[in-house]
């Protein structure tokens, strides 16, 4: 989301708008209050309320930018709230693959605050099913893709078995890093020299290196943690096949740009990814959560050199419907619509 973030604000500024970015873990401006939890998530939450009230009154529209859990309480409620108070319109741009199970749980408290949206936007049609499930209807405007900095790029697979596979998610239990690297292992007794990169932080590094520890994969694992943009592009073009193991997805951008790069995905089939990729036509398909499935599917990529390229070619054609020249219209026009509706 913060990519996505910061990917669109430089987009519409190219475009001639003037963008305000608000960041919602701005520095503490006491470097003491970071060591005080539950005080430091006031010293963060005031200055970002009085900021965008302050900004509300210079400006033509808001977006939201939010997010399941404490995220929608303590940043995006706030925003909409100001927003409707101040009569600015505001689009509330979800994206949280758990939607469903958080909407559940809290929708008493979040109604509310989706009540005064001017608009609910969400990338992907699977997130206009869960709302709808509860009585809101969303629009769908694509996540962008960089396709200049994530160009295509034709490969073979590697016919010397060096076999090189890349997980590029964040290292959190919803995107299940675990199943890719026991695929990883199951795969040894007939690849010995395959090999995965994954790149990514998280809070479960120190339990994942253990894993790769105790299955005696450290030479095969490496763990190259949090990469810049144009790294991961790198990482893309030296790898065979990426793989995203996710239980939890609405429409992960790592997918995307492996495809917009021509390299091959094995991915999950949860959230909203089918509604982006089709098995055997432009990606495969497995359950989440079995090792197994992940592997036969990478092997079935590796002993079928036309496949790999049909998903090579597929995907790239996927990739581009997402490039900003097809998709700045939809946020300029809802944008237009929304200013002059008021």
């Amino acid at each position: 989301m913060a990519n996505q973030t910061k990917q669109l604000s430089a987009l519409l500024i190219s475009e001639g708008l003037k963008v305000t970015v608000v960041r919602t873990n701005a520095d503490y401006r006491w470097s003491w209050v970071s060591n005080l939890k539950g005080l430091r998530a006031l010293a963060r939450l005031l200055p970002y309320v009085l900021e965008l009230w302050r900004l509300a009154g210079n400006v033509d529209c808001m977006h939201v930018m939010a997010n399941s859990g404490w995220s929608w309480q303590l940043y995006a409620a706030p925003a909409i709230w100001i927003g409707w108070i101040r009569k600015v319109p505001v689009v509330v741009n979800y994206r949280g693959g758990d939607a469903e199970r958080y909407f559940k749980a809290s929708m008493r408290w979040v109604a509310p605050s989706l009540n005064r949206a001017s608009e609910i936007v969400v990338p992907s049609m699977f997130l206009v099913n869960v709302f709808d499930l509860f009585g809101f209807k969303a629009k769908i405007i694509p996540n962008i893709i960089n396709l200049e900095r994530f160009k295509f790029r034709s490969r073979n697979i590697s016919d010397d078995r060096n076999l090189r596979l890349v997980v590029t998610r964040n290292l959190e239990k919803i995107y299940g890093i675990d199943t890719a690297i026991h695929a990883v292992a199951i795969l040894k007794s007939t690849l010995p020299d395959v090999k995965i990169v994954i790149a990514g932080s998280g809070p479960l590094r120190d339990e994942l290196v253990a894993l790769t520890e105790a299955l005696e994969l450290s030479h095969s694992v490496e763990f190259a943690g949090k990469l810049e943009p144009e790294d991961v592009a790198k990482l893309y073009y030296e790898a065979d096949i990426m793989l995203n193991p996710s239980t939890v997805d609405n429409m992960p951008n790592s997918v995307l740009e492996a495809l917009a790069c021509g390299l091959p995905v094995v991915t999950t089939n949860v959230g909203g990814i089918p509604f982006i990729v089709k098995d055997n036509e432009s990606a495969l398909i497995v359950k989440p959560n079995n090792p197994q499935m992940l592997a036969d599917a990478i092997l079935k990529l590796v002993n079928n050199s036309d496949l790999y390229h049909k998903l090579a070619v597929n995907g790239f054609a996927v990739a581009k419907q997402y490039g900003w020249v097809a998709v700045k219209e939809q946020w300029l026009g809802l944008y237009k619509e929304l200013i002059n509706a008021e």
